[in-house]
C-alpha cells in the first residue's frame, strides 16, 4: 500500500493521467465493436426457400425452411390468402435460399447460407469469439504479470489489426471462426491492460471515476459500431472499417507508460523510479520529480520490494485463505452478470427489426447509468450499489417474458433497463474488484476474472439452444442468474476510500 504514498506526491490524477486515458480510450471505443460484431455481421434476415422455375421476387413458400414438393400455381391468385396447407407435401430448401437484402447487403449468414439446419453455427460463432477472449486473457493474464502490461498490450493491438483485416478476406466460414478466435484472444487483453495502465496510475479517491470513465468509453463504444453498422451494410466492409484503426492504435501505444507499480513490485525499482519522475514532471509536481531517488523508494516500499523476490502464480490466487474466499466469490458474482448482460447485448434482433437504433440506444443508456451509478458507489458503499443494480437487472428480464410479443415498446423499455442496470453493476463490480486483488497478482486475477466473463459470454449465446423445449427457458436463466449473484456480495468486504492492496499480506492482515 506504500506506493499510494509515491502516487499522492507525484499527482494521483492530473494532466499524466489525462493524457493516458486520451490514448487508451480510443481503442477501447472501437475493441468493443469486436466483441458485438456479429450483431450485425451474422444477423439473420428474412429468407425462403429458392424456386428455380418461379419469379422468386414474388413468390410464395409454406414456411422459411421447407417449401412445395410440387408448383402449387393456385396460390399466386389468392393475394396472400392462404387456404389450409397441412395436407400438401413439402420438401427442405434444396436449391437455396432467397434472402431479404433490405437491411443488409450481405452477411455471413447470406454468404455462407447459416440458415435452417445451419443456424446453430450463429450462436457456435459467437462463443467461439468469447471462447478466444477467454483463453487470451487466461495467457496474456499470466505473460502481463511476467512482461510488463504495455508490451503484452502492444502485441494485442496489432494482433488484432492483422487477425480483423485477415477475416475480411475470409474464403469459408473455417478461416472466418479461426481468425475470430484470433481476434478474441486479442479483445480480452486489449481491455484489461488498458484499464490496468490508468488504474494502477491513479489515487484511491478518484478510482471509481477513472473506472466509470472507462466503462463510459466501452458503450461509446457500441453507440459507434451501430453508426458504423447502419452505414456500412456489406459485412466485409463493416470488418475492415473497425479492425483498420488497431494498426494506428499499435503505433500510437509506445506512448503509453508502463506501471511503475508493477515495475517496482517486480524488483525493477531503477525503471519504476523512472516512470515516477516522468508522471511528476508532466504533473508539475517538478520538485518531487527531483528530490525522488531509489534510497527513498526503498525505504518507502521495503516490504512490497522483499515480497516480489518471490515469482507469483494463478495458483497464489488459491493459497492463502482470504484471498482464495475473494477470488471464488469474485468469479461467480462476474459469471452471473456476464449471462445476464451477453443474453441481452447479442440478441439485439429478439427485441425488433431496428437493431441500429436498439445498438445505439443501449450504449446511451449504459453511459447515463453509469455515471449516475458513480455517485452511490462512492456515497453509500460498493456492495449496497451492485445488489441494487442486480436486483433490477434480474426483476426486468423475468417481467419481460410475460410481455406479449405485439408490445414491442414495453418489451425494449424493459430490455433497455436491463442492459442498463447490468452495465451500472458491471461498474461497481470492476472497482471493488481492482480494490480487493493485491498488486502483485492483480493482472493474474484480471485473468481470471475475464474467464469468468468469458465464460458467461461463451454459455449465453448457447444458452438460447434452449429455446427448443421452452422459448422462455433461455430468458429465465438470464434472469435468475444476477439475483443469485447479489446477496453473495455480502459475503464480501466493503473498500470504499481504501487503498489498494499491494502485496498478498496486505489482504491477508484485513
Amino acid at each position: 500500500m506504500a506506493f499510494e504514498e509515491l502516487l499522492d506526491k507525484v499527482g494521483g490524477l492530473g494532466k499524466f493521467q489525462i493524457l493516458q486515458m486520451a490514448l487508451i480510450f480510443p481503442s477501447l471505443m472501437i475493441v468493443v465493436c469486436h466483441s458485438l460484431l456479429e450483431n450485425f455481421t451474422a444477423a439473420v434476415p428474412g429468407h425462403r426457400c429458392w424456386v428455380h422455375i418461379l419469379d422468386n421476387a414474388t413468390v410464395s413458400v409454406p414456411e422459411k425452411c421447407r417449401r412445395f414438393l410440387h408448383p402449387q400455381w393456385q396460390l399466386l391468385h389468392l393475394n396472400g390468402t392462404f387456404p389450409n396447407m397441412t395436407d400438401l407435401d413439402t420438401e427442405p430448401c434444396v436449391d437455396g435460399w432467397v434472402y431479404d437484402h433490405s437491411l443488409f447487403s450481405s452477411t455471413i449468414v447470406t454468404e455462407w447460407d447459416l440458415v435452417c439446419d445451419q443456424q446453430s453455427q450463429k450462436p457456435l460463432i459467437q462463443s467461439l469469439v468469447m471462447v478466444g477472449t477467454l483463453a487470451g486473457g487466461l495467457i496474456y493474464g499470466h505473460l502481463s504479470d511476467r512482461f510488463g502490461r504495455k508490451l503484452i498490450l502492444r502485441w494485442c493491438l496489432l494482433q488484432l489489426a492483422i487477425s480483423g483485416t485477415c477475416t475480411t478476406f475470409a474464403p469459408n466460414i473455417f478461416i472466418y471462426c479461426l481468425l475470430r478466435f484470433l481476434s478474441g484472444c486479442s479483445i480480452a487483453v486489449v481491455i484489461a491492460n488498458n484499464c490496468v495502465l490508468i488504474i494502477e496510475w491513479t489515487r484511491s479517491q478518484s478510482k471509481g471515476m477513472v473506472v466509470t470513465l472507462v466503462y463510459c468509453a466501452l458503450s461509446i463504444g457500441q453507440m459507434i459500431l451501430g453508426g458504423l453498422a447502419f452505414v456500412f451494410r456489406e459485412w466485409r466492409t463493416l470488418q475492415l472499417v473497425v479492425s483498420v484503426p488497431f494498426f494506428v492504435f499499435f503505433l500510437s501505444s509506445r506512448w503509453l507508460a508502463e506501471s511503475s507499480r508493477w515495475l517496482i513490485i517486480t524488483n525493477k525499482p531503477e525503471e519504476g523510479l523512472k516512470e515516477l519522475k516522468i508522471v511528476a514532471h508532466r504533473n508539475g509536481m517538478k520538485n518531487v520529480a527531483e528530490t525522488l531517488n531509489l534510497e527513498g523508494l526503498r525505504a518507502t516500499m521495503q516490504e512490497e520490494l522483499e515480497t516480489a523476490q518471490t515469482k507469483t502464480t494463478m495458483f497464489d490466487l488459491f493459497r492463502t485463505p482470504n484471498l482464495r474466499k475473494r477470488t471464488y466469490l469474485l468469479f461467480f458474482v462476474r459469471f452471473a452478470g456476464a449471462i445476464s448482460f451477453f443474453g441481452i447485448i447479442i440478441n439485439l434482433q429478439h427485441f425488433g427489426s431496428n437493431i441500429f437504433l436498439f445498438q445505439v440506444i443501449f450504449g446511451v443508456l449504459t453511459i447515463s447509468v453509469r455515471c449516475l451509478a458513480l455517485y452511490p458507489l462512492n456515497k453509500v458503499g460498493r456492495r449496497p450499489t451492485q445488489m441494487f443494480f442486480m436486483f433490477l437487472v434480474g426483476l426486468s428480464i423475468l417481467i419481460n417474458i410475460f410481455v406479449p410479443q405485439d408490445m414491442q415498446t414495453l418489451r425494449v423499455i424493459l430490455a433497455s433497463v436491463g442492459i442498463s442496470c447490468v452495465a451500472a453493476s458491471q461498474t461497481s463490480f470492476s472497482v471493488h474488484q481492482t480494490e480487493l486483488l493485491p498488486t502483485i497478482v492483480r493482472a493474474k486475477a484480471s485473468g481470471l476474472d475475464l474467464l469468468a466473463n468469458r465464460c458467461g459470454a461463451a454459455l449465453a449465446p448457447l444458452l438460447m439452444a434452449l429455446a427448443v423445449y421452452l422459448p422462455t427457458l433461455p430468458w429465465i436463466v438470464y434472469g435468475v442468474c444476477p439475483l443469485i449473484a447479489a446477496p453473495v456480495l455480502l459475503l464480501l468486504p466493503e473498500t470504499k476510500n481504501l487503498p489498494l492492496p499491494d502485496t498478498i499480506q496486505d489482504v491477508e492482515n484485513k
